[in-house]
């Protein structure tokens, strides 16, 4: 699976109190829509959110004055943005959501807030959403160039590769040499199984910047879906060097320590994304492996609350499913436990998973008392598809390295 280039970096508050008294501010597009003049006082709970949440400790109290900011002026879509982008840095996606889809309505031609809610749609796998907002947003803000990139990694996770493509030479067309759409077009000829085209391009985005992030994360896609496990993990640290906010890049190198067996350093991988966006789904699927492989009571119960923990969230999330599946049957010995799973599992699925006939083996051996044997899985990261696969669409090698 390729995670959006931008979806994983990270967002940054951005309002100050020019913006919300009628003002512009660099970055951010003041909204043509008239509204009134924005309340002092939600102003000033505004800034001092704003100023709170610079620091880790803050963002809780920072997170209290945006809505009380918001609570005194609903129209205050300046706080509501703020408040969508924290709330997402913070793990929080479905609330960042909520606030940005409510500061987008109200702010029609602000560039940041249609970014930031793509952003956060797309961390959510909601991948057509985003594309077709941002769709939308271009239509009459054509000109919007850092809109226009993402809008491509929504399409291709959406599995609409040839109108990715085309938007990819749109944004070239408008900035001749982008490091990023350069790195966008490589991974959808990559998509396409086109690894020789996409290992150019990724090539003429680090030639254009060396010292893109977004180009080595590509570079590294490329190289995990060729096989060359040493040229992938190269290229994933360069980029988590170069943006230590990259979660998307700590997710393969954690794949890829996975596929070499290396379980403890896989599990610091995931583990550091867990501490920047709590929910990552991906991450939690890969650390429950991780923590799986490493072996011992205290990681393996461990493993099993991350993955209850997901269905929580998502009770038909198949990866959770299996490998919970996996987890009761293999390690706890629990087949009573382990067979309601592997049903779920059987239900929810794609019918061309990679993991199906694995759960279809074990709930015929479940059925007549004779355990077999199957790795968990983790999330996939070895080359993206038509379209973003399921978390359980490949099972995880153990240390023999077989094919994740």
């Amino acid at each position: 699976m390729t995670r959006s280039l931008h979806a994983r970096t990270g967002l940054v508050l951005g309002c100050v109190v020019a913006v919300a008294c009628g003002g512009s501010q660099k970055g951010v597009a003041v909204a043509t829509n008239v509204l009134p003049p924005a309340n002092p006082q939600a102003v000033v709970k505004m800034v001092q959110g704003v100023t709170l949440a610079k620091d880790p400790q803050g963002r809780d109290q920072a997170i209290v004055l945006l809505r009380e900011a918001i609570t005194i002026d609903p129209n205050l879509w300046e706080a509501r943005f703020d408040l969508g982008v924290l709330l997402a840095n913070t793990g929080d996606l479905s609330g960042a959501e909520e606030a940005l889809s409510v500061a987008a309505k109200a702010s029609p031609d602000a560039s940041d807030v249609a970014l930031a809610l793509a952003e956060v749609r797309q961390r959510r796998g909601e991948h057509a959403a985003a594309a077709g907002a941002m769709g939308d947003f271009l239509t009459t803000h054509p000109g919007a160039t850092d809109v226009r990139t993402l809008h491509v990694a929504a399409l291709r996770d959406a599995g609409q590769l040839e109108k990715a493509i085309a938007e990819a030479r749109e944004v070239l067309i408008r900035k001749p040499g982008d490091a990023t759409a350069l790195a966008e077009l490589a991974l959808c000829h990559l998509a396409r199984g086109e690894r020789d085209t996409a290992s150019l391009l990724a090539k003429q985005a680090l030639d254009s910047n060396p010292r893109s992030a977004v180009a080595e994360r590509a570079t590294g896609l490329i190289a995990l879906a060729g096989g060359d496990d040493a040229i992938a993990f190269q290229a994933f640290t360069k980029a988590t060097q170069e943006d230590p906010h990259d979660t998307t890049a700590r997710l393969n190198m954690g794949s890829v320590l996975m596929r070499a067996g290396a379980f403890a350093k896989a599990e610091e991988q995931f583990r550091a994304i867990l501490q920047v966006s709590p929910d990552d789904s991906d991450a939690e699927l890969g650390m429950a492996a991780a923590l799986k492989g490493e072996g011992g009571l205290t990681k393996v119960e461990e493993a099993r609350k991350l993955l209850e923990r997901i269905l929580e969230r998502n009770a038909h999330s198949v990866g959770a499913l299996f490998n919970l599946g996996v987890l009761y049957n293999e390690v706890l010995k629990r087949p009573t436990d382990a067979k309601p799973l592997f049903q779920r599992f059987l239900a929810d699925a794609p019918a061309d998973s990679p993991s199906r006939p694995d759960a279809e083996r074990y709930l015929t051996s479940l059925e007549t008392s004779v355990p077999r044997s199957a790795s968990m899985s983790t999330p996939p990261s070895s080359g993206p598809g038509p379209s973003a696969p399921s978390p359980a669409a490949a099972t995880a090698p153990g240390k023999s390295g077989g094919k994740k």
